[in-house]
């Protein structure tokens, strides 16, 4: 066994006769513990939050999208919907047309993004878990589906008939506007549905039929604004993309369900570093502890490395024995914090022992990755803070007794 190393643990296991040392020793420990398990709880508790969140998005967000690359729209022809539904690799796909339009009922507008969807799209998006009262849309008819937000905002309810909904969208062209008939197409609409998904989509979607959309804004039959696509499990993404654009060409931009959310992808991982700077910084105020421990047990044991220097160890020797003994108290520190820390989230997922809410419990995520970025931040705050102390070794301080 390595010399260095084997004094290393009988000094990290074997009490100093100086009770102030070892009080310092275990104060010094349970930093390292504690630390490690704060980190691990709190990058699983915003690893929750962050699934928590998604999972709104993902209700309705496709794994993959395809967007016109220039202006709102591009051509799709039969030959190209054929080739589509020939890709063992997509499970569904909806075609899509949405654009901004105003919307009237009696005295009270808003602005909303209208999203005409084909009768494939309750395949893509699961409309069951959407919808917050009401039916889906028919696709031959005038109906449409609004966002909890908006219907509150227009103060419209469920097949409300005294209510008729206008919706409104300016004319393509040129020149000057003469009349404000002439200015905008509309359209005579009924609400069928409310959906509720989170604060931001419910504020801003109205899901229409396509073929109503397609009328009010005037396209061509088969000119769509996009298409959304759900993949088979365990699909190559890149593969499907490929295959896509092979048919598509350069008339689509195809994006992911994380391109397609990046501000928020973008805000939440932000925010996760930000919670892990933090908290790095409080383990390295811990572990000056650490080093004034280490510096504690070299003073406490003078003796001792005296005596070890006069039998031939070397300097580099001695200063290797407080290095790995400084290590030992991180990683054993560090291990003993993680799997408290996993036996605490634990309890949080299968009991809910602390909640948001009367029904809704903090969610907490357990993940390899934050198993690795604990471990690996203690281990190297331990190496950096032995390492510092172990200098405080020299030469006079081993010949002085």
């Amino acid at each position: 066994m390595n010399f260095s190393l084997y004094i290393a643990k009988r000094y990290l296991y074997s009490k100093s006769s100086n009770n102030a040392i070892n009080i310092i020793t275990y104060i010094a420990l349970i930093g390292v513990i504690l630390g490690a398990a704060s980190l691990f709880v709190v990058l699983s508790g915003f690893a929750g939050l962050k699934d928590f969140t998604l999972k709104f998005t993902s209700i309705i967000d496709p794994d993959l999208k395809a967007e016109s690359t220039t202006g709102k729209s591009f051509m799709l022809t039969e030959q190209d919907l054929t080739k589509l539904k020939n890709i063992k690799e997509i499970k569904h796909f909806a075609r899509v047309i949405e654009d901004r339009v105003a919307i009237s009922v009696e005295d009270k507008n808003t602005l909303a993004t209208l999203k005409g969807v084909d009768a494939n799209y309750e395949q893509v998006a699961k409309i069951d878990s959407i919808l917050d009262y009401g039916n889906w849309l028919d696709q031959k008819s005038n109906q449409v589906v609004m966002g909890w937000g908006i219907s509150n905002t227009l103060s419209l309810g469920v097949l409300d008939f005294t209510k008729p909904i206008s919706i409104y969208v300016p004319k393509a062209g040129t020149g000057q506007i003469t009349s404000t008939k002439n200015a905008f197409n509309s359209v005579k609409a009924i609400n069928v549905g409310v959906f509720y998904i989170n604060e931001t989509l419910n504020d801003e979607f109205v899901f229409a039929p396509i073929d109503l959309v397609k009328n009010l804004l005037n396209y061509k039959e088969n000119q769509i604004s996009s298409i959304e696509f759900i993949l088979n499990e365990n699909t190559d993404e890149a593969l499907v993309k490929s295959k896509i654009k092979t048919i598509l060409g350069n008339r689509v931009i195809l994006k992911n369900r994380a391109q397609l959310n990046d501000a928020l992808y973008k805000m939440l991982n932000t925010e996760n570093l930000a919670v892990y700077l933090i908290f790095t910084l409080v383990l390295i105020i811990a572990f000056f502890n650490i080093i004034g421990s280490l510096i504690m047990m070299i003073l406490d044991k003078k003796k001792s490395l005296n005596t070890l220097f006069n039998i031939g160890a070397t300097l580099k020797d001695i200063r290797k024995i407080f290095f790995l003994q400084g290590s030992l108290m991180s990683v054993i520190g560090g291990i003993i914090g993680l799997f408290l820390a996993f036996i605490l989230t634990l309890l949080q997922q299968q009991f809910n022992l602390v909640m948001i809410t009367p029904t809704l419990p903090y969610p907490v995520s357990i993940k390899l990755e934050n198993f690795i970025i604990v471990f690996i931040t203690i281990s190297i705050l331990g190496i950096i803070a032995s390492k510092i102390a172990s200098t405080r070794i020299t030469e006079p301080l081993v010949h002085n007794i």
